[in-house]
């Protein structure tokens, strides 16, 4: 019987997840392996019939360079109990796999070290190798190189930012747009930022206060106040989705918002429409004081998860397929591959990139680095001191709306 690699799919779908299971497939097929695609995550090892596709060089081909996941993904979290009455390890027997490669997130990553570990204490060790998937861009991979995915999402979601940005100007109104972003701020910076937005509000913003609901609102309004003095009557302001993970219970509880949660605890904040709620809220505080705005909620979430992805990701998710073939080759595993700048391979084992508490801990956009702090101070537009002489034409207190009083900056 060939030897044989078997692929799956976790979490929430990237730009980028066809093409690094095509170039996987291709590489290994090249070099006399079968290829076995694993549907629905993680759930199919639990699984007694579990579905799965032959993936030969003519589906790895036609896939390549699509949007979504032709193998279909899932964020299901297997339990002790799953591990102990449910696994399927004649699955690992029955095709003779070698290696299982997982491409994913943090949480995907650390489900396939436990998998191997399960593998190897049942007297059948098979080599994992990770591939590391978030549009949200905030894995731990060294400063500089992004997730794969992220820029693609990133491209579709200026797309839809500078629409937005323009609809603003045509009709001197003002748009709240939230972005995705479970934890960091960088696709909402990223978006923000390409598309020149008064303001962005990302949670690692607020590393010197405690975030809640006011401040986020009071920020938006400080970039309002201060284009008003500038006789500007448009805007548009982008907030991450990832503020909802720092605010605290009552927070949440006070801005009217029900949670449901997934298998990994996380809030699904994709089932609610946060840009709705801010732009709710503001509206409502507008009015409090007297100021003369229309403002219009945007969502960019799903919109952007599924596109087909740019050249960037095309070739980058080729590399890091081809670099999961060199890393088994050297008999690598338990790790995640990685693609430097240059190109080259190497492997980041994942107990390397865990904190004391034995998680790993999302990348998060260093905000006091010269790059945020130069699209804060020279393209973001909100009330200073300077500001609140001119100010007092639209709020009697516009010290409340000062952007470094808010923050304690």
């Amino acid at each position: 019987m060939k030897e044989a690699v078997a692929i799956l799919t976790g979490g929430g779908p990237a730009p980028g997840m066809n093409t690094v299971v095509g170039s996987v497939s291709k590489i290994f097929l090249r070099n006399g392996y079968r290829v076995i695609g694993l549907h629905g995550g993680y759930s199919g090892l639990f699984s007694e019939n579990p579905r799965t596709v032959d993936i030969d060089f003519l589906f790895a081909d036609e896939i390549f360079s699509r949007g979504g996941s032709a193998v279909k993904m899932s964020r299901f979290k297997p339990t002790n109990e799953d591990f102990e009455k449910r696994f399927n390890i004649n699955f690992f027997k029955d095709n003779n796999i070698k290696l299982l490669v997982t491409v994913g997130g943090d949480d995907t990553a650390s489900t396939a070290n436990r998998i191997a570990k399960f593998l190897e204490d049942k007297g059948f060790p098979v080599k994992n190798i990770h591939v590391p998937k978030t549009i949200d861009n905030d894995l731990p991979l060294p400063p500089g190189s992004p997730t794969f995915g992220y820029q693609t999402a990133k491209e579709a979601g200026v797309s839809i930012g500078l629409t937005v940005y323009e609809d603003a100007r045509t009709s001197e109104n003002w748009f709240i747009v939230c972005a995705m972003g479970r934890s960091a701020g960088h696709l909402a910076a990223g978006i923000g930022a390409a598309c020149h937005y008064p303001m962005v509000i990302i949670p690692e913003m607020f590393y010197k206060t405690t975030i809640s609901i006011e401040k986020i609102v009071n920020l938006v309004i400080s970039s309002i106040i201060k284009r008003k003095i500038q006789g500007i009557p448009y805007g548009a302001a982008i907030v991450s989705e990832g503020v909802f993970h720092v605010l605290s219970d009552e927070e949440i509880k006070n801005s009217g918002i029900n949670f449901t949660y997934d298998d990994h605890g996380h809030p699904e904040l994709g089932k609610v429409s946060k840009a709705h709620i801010f732009n709710e809220m503001i509206e409502k505080k507008v009015k409090e004081i007297g100021l003369k705005v229309k403002s219009r909620p945007v969502e960019v979430g799903y919109e952007v998860r599924t596109v087909r992805p740019i050249g960037f990701d095309l070739v980058y998710c080729t590399l890091l397929g081809n670099g999961v073939y060199k890393l088994f080759k050297e008999g690598k595993s338990g790790c995640m591959v990685y693609v430097d700048p240059k190109g080259d391979v190497s492997p980041l084992y994942l107990k390397d990139l865990q904190g004391s508490d034995g998680k790993i801990h999302p990348r998060l956009v260093d905000i006091e680095g010269q790059r945020a702090q130069s699209l804060i101070n020279n393209n973001l537009e909100f009330l200073t001191e300077a500001d609140y002489d001119d100010a007092k034409k639209y709020v009697a207190n516009p010290e409340k709306f000062d952007f470094y009083k808010i923050l304690n900056w």
